[in-house]
Parts: structure tokens; sequence; C-alpha cells
């Protein structure tokens, strides 16, 4: 008896021998230290609390776009910032002023916010351990709320002059806008497209206007002629329609500058 009782000790210490260098159940692990976490706490209650925390997160994230609220700097870590999405104040200037857009407020912001965008922000928060505030947008105008007397790209500020690209969504920008908005850039862009315009003019209709020999004076007549018709439209234009020229009108939130 002794001996069948030594034999099923060793039995029995083999089994807990074999059962020590059985293969892992990685997910029965999870499951197991969850619940120790937990403390037995129901896991679809501590399921709903993450979504309602992450709900509320995203709902003060959508709250401060719309709000603008007015913020000069954000506390950010240095170190966990890209530095290819930082930009000086005169490189969005000269961006809005060639492509005729505008840089505003995210209060004025009539467009949809991409959920990518949302938990770009929730992101930047929890890194920089912050609520980031002054948004603002590059845009072209159609897509603002512009008070009255196509790819847009969310900013927030680091400093006064120093912004942080977060989000980029919608199609790529048309590379005609900036010739198509060329003219309007600035006064100086106006003058020339309108002595450009007045020479190509000249040179067509000339032969017509002056059917005998042409000679250099009728010519800056002519010239002269389409030049002052162009530059009295245009001051007539820029009246009447209350429009500037981008550089003029790129932080302004209004439609029509006074």
């Amino acid at each position: 008896m002794r001996f069948l009782s030594a034999c099923y000790s060793v039995y029995k210490s083999l089994n807990l021998s074999k059962k020590m260098f059985d293969s892992v159940d990685l997910k029965d692990k999870l499951i197991q230290f969850r619940k120790t976490e937990l403390k037995n706490r129901d896991v679809l209650d501590w399921v709903e609390d993450i979504f309602a925390n992450l709900e509320k997160e995203r709902d003060t994230i959508k709250d401060n776009l719309l709000d603008g609220k007015f913020s000069l700097s954000n506390n950010f870590k240095i170190d966990k910032l890209d530095p290819k999405k930082v930009f000086h104040i005169s490189h969005i200037k000269g961006i809005c002023c060639d492509y005729r857009l505008r840089f505003l407020s995210t209060s004025l912001f009539k467009g949809d916010y991409p959920e990518e965008a949302i938990s770009k922000i929730r992101d930047l928060d929890n890194q920089h351990q912050t609520d980031l505030k002054g948004f603002k947008i590059i845009a072209p105008s159609k897509l603002f709320a512009l008070k009255d007397p196509e790819d847009p790209c969310l900013f927030v500020p680091i400093t006064k002059d120093y912004f942080y690209l977060i989000h980029k969504w919608g199609d790529d920008m048309s590379c005609f806008r900036k010739l198509k908005y060329w003219a309007v850039k600035n006064v100086e862009n106006c003058i020339k497209a309108i002595v450009l315009l007045s020479v190509i003019l000249t040179l067509v209709t000339f032969p017509i206007v002056i059917p005998d020999q042409a000679d250099f004076v009728k010519v800056v007549l002519v010239f002269l002629f389409y030049f002052k018709s162009f530059v009295g439209f245009s001051i007539l234009l820029y009246g009447v329609s209350g429009k500037s020229f981008s550089e003029f009108c790129w932080k302004s939130e209004y439609n029509k500058i006074t």
C-alpha cells in the first residue's frame, strides 16, 4: 500500500509539473488580469464609462472649435512637437495671399470637421497635458460665415506668431487657383495685369483702329486709352463690390472691406 501511495504522489507531482509548462493563452491571462484590476466591477459598466469619457472629451474639443476662444499661445511640450508642422505667420500670409484664402478663427468656419481632426486634437491634448484653444483655419472665404457690413488646414497657436498645423483635409488645391487670383493679390500685381492686358489689346487692335501706317505715338495713344479704361473700371469695381486685395483681407472677418 505504501508503494502505491508513493507512486500516486509521484504521478500527481508530474501532472502539476506538466501544467506548469503548458502553453499560455494570452487572452485568458488578459481577462484574469483585467478582472483583478477591476476588483469584480462589471466589465460592461467599465466599457460604458470609457466611451462616456471619450465622448465627453470629443464634445469639449468640438465646443472649443465652435467657440474659437481667443488664445495667443498654448502650453506645448516642445520635445513632442513635429518641427515640420510649425509655421510662422508670414508663411501663412504668403499662402493666403497667393491663393486668396482666409486665415480665421474656427468660430467662423461653417464646414464640417472630420473625425480624424478631432482625434488628432485629442491626442495632442493628452501628449501635452493641456486643453488646446485658439484654433484657426486656412480656407477659401466661401467656407466661412463672414460678417456682412476648398481645402481647410487646421492650426493652433504655439506663440503669437507661430502656429502648429494639426490637420489638413479635403482635396488638394487646384494649381490654377494661384494664377486665377494673381491679379488681385496686391496693388502691384493688379497694375502689372492691367499693363499686360493693355499691351495685348493694343497689339491686337491697333491695325484695325489705325488702318493707315501706324507710328509709335499713335500706338502709345491706343495703349494709354486701354490702360486708363482698365484703371477706371478697376477703381469702379473695387468701390462697388467692396472687395479688397488678398494681402489686405486674408485675416479679415468681413465679406466686404470698408
